[in-house]
């Protein structure tokens, strides 16, 4: 069902990599949530009106705001698809972040209000009549929901779209409290227990919980989530894939919506590596990588290879760092001699460490004088925006 509607109402449904196709998957869903919702609350409000059941009613009202949140997700993927402008040089596609919080926002309201009536009702029951027909409404809205989760989830990881995972989560949600409802209502039927209030309380709970996840999802995007691991050490291993590249660091991966990743990276070569063959590797790390979609810039080391010195204090510097802590690592080692030889060096502290950096440099200038009396630190400390997997040379 998802290939049929992709290949009636979208163009070159299978290029996900164009942002238009992109944006074209996230217009589908909106309308399939808008209209699927809107027959959904019509028939869930006449079967509450009919049963004067408020979890019914407000189960209706619940579809109402999915409703809503595909209206929202729709001018969301719209917007997103506007081209990158001279105040917005980078492109718009953070509008589709921007939905996915609203959409979560609006869940998170709607299971307060839900809250509120259910606890209003449990303390203050009333008779609820009801029938084969809202039992019908009821159980139709299950499988249409069930649909309506998959479709979502399935679209949203062939675009990688955290508002569409949002879509989904809600549809699953609308699943499980309708089906509360649907089993508090024959129950109360067939007995004299009055659980509509009850399990109306219960489906709010359930809604607020996965809301609150939702809303911090979506402003953990807008704030600049750290980059998905996999991702870093893909780039990673592409870069190291190119002749002359001895190691990489200074990862800085600065995500503008999908499709829309901009990044920085160091590059360790050999000083001895003229610089027009320099310029080569690094002009065609460049390129390919903006064939992927990523615009990446690259800043070239120049690392010294034939001086053993070098060499040993780097190893005792790497051994050092990470015996105050496995994720530290150290990186552009250079030697100033003299009477007093300065190690000058560039040190990457992961968060929570624990320690200063006027703590970390004694630690660090106390141990290495232990193995290289003569010597002192010059310390860069950084922090690691993308933590790159350790090789060799770290």
């Amino acid at each position: 069902m998802t290939d049929l509607l992709a290949k009636i109402f979208i163009k070159n449904y299978k290029d996900t990599k164009d942002p238009a196709v992109r944006a074209a998957y996230g217009k589908l869903t909106g309308w399939v949530g808008i209209v699927c919702n809107a027959l959904l609350c019509a028939g869930k409000f006449i079967a509450g009106v009919l049963t004067g059941s408020v979890s019914i009613t407000a189960d209706a009202v619940n579809n109402l705001s999915d409703a809503s949140s595909g209206i929202i997700s729709l001018f969301g993927f719209k917007l997103s698809e506007k081209s990158a402008d001279e105040e917005h040089p980078y492109g718009h596609a953070r509008y589709e972040y921007l939905a996915g919080f609203m959409v979560a926002i609006l869940i998170l309201l709607i299971g307060f209000e839900l809250l509120r009536s259910s606890i209003i009702k449990t303390f203050s029951p009333e008779p609820v009549e009801f029938g084969l027909l809202p039992a019908i409404l009821l159980g139709v809205s299950i499988p249409v929901k069930l649909w309506m989760m998959w479709f979502n989830t399935r679209i949203g990881k062939r675009i990688d779209s955290e508002a569409l995972r949002a879509a989904a989560a809600d549809s699953r949600n609308d699943v499980i409290s309708t089906s509360a409802v649907l089993a508090a209502s024959i129950v109360s039927f067939f007995t004299d227990l009055e659980l509509d209030g009850i399990m109306g309380v219960l489906v709010a709970v359930f809604i607020i919980i996965s809301g609150i996840g939702l809303v911090r999802d979506a402003m953990s995007l807008l704030l600049g989530k750290a980059p998905d691991p996999e991702l870093v050490e893909s780039i990673h291993d592409k870069i190291m894939s190119y002749d002359g590249v001895l190691s990489t660091h200074d990862l800085m991966i600065h995500d503008y919506g999908p499709g829309r990743r901009f990044a920085s990276v160091h590059v360790e070569v050999d000083s001895e590596t003229p610089l027009t063959v320099c310029h080569d590797i690094i002009d065609r790390i460049e390129r390919d990588f903006l064939a992927d979609g990523m615009n990446l810039i690259v800043h070239p080391d120049p690392i010294v290879t034939g001086d053993s010195e070098v060499g040993c204090i780097r190893r005792d510097l790497v051994e050092i760092v990470r015996g105050i802590d496995e994720r530290m690592s150290v990186h552009d080692v250079r030697l100033v001699r003299g009477e007093d030889t300065k190690v000058i060096f560039d040190c990457v502290v992961p968060h929570g460490t624990g320690m200063s950096e006027k703590e970390l440099k004694g630690e660090i200038t106390r141990f290495l004088n232990l193995r290289h009396p003569n010597c002192s630190c010059v310390i860069s400390f950084e922090h690691s925006y993308a933590p790159i997997p350790k090789t060799k040379n770290d």
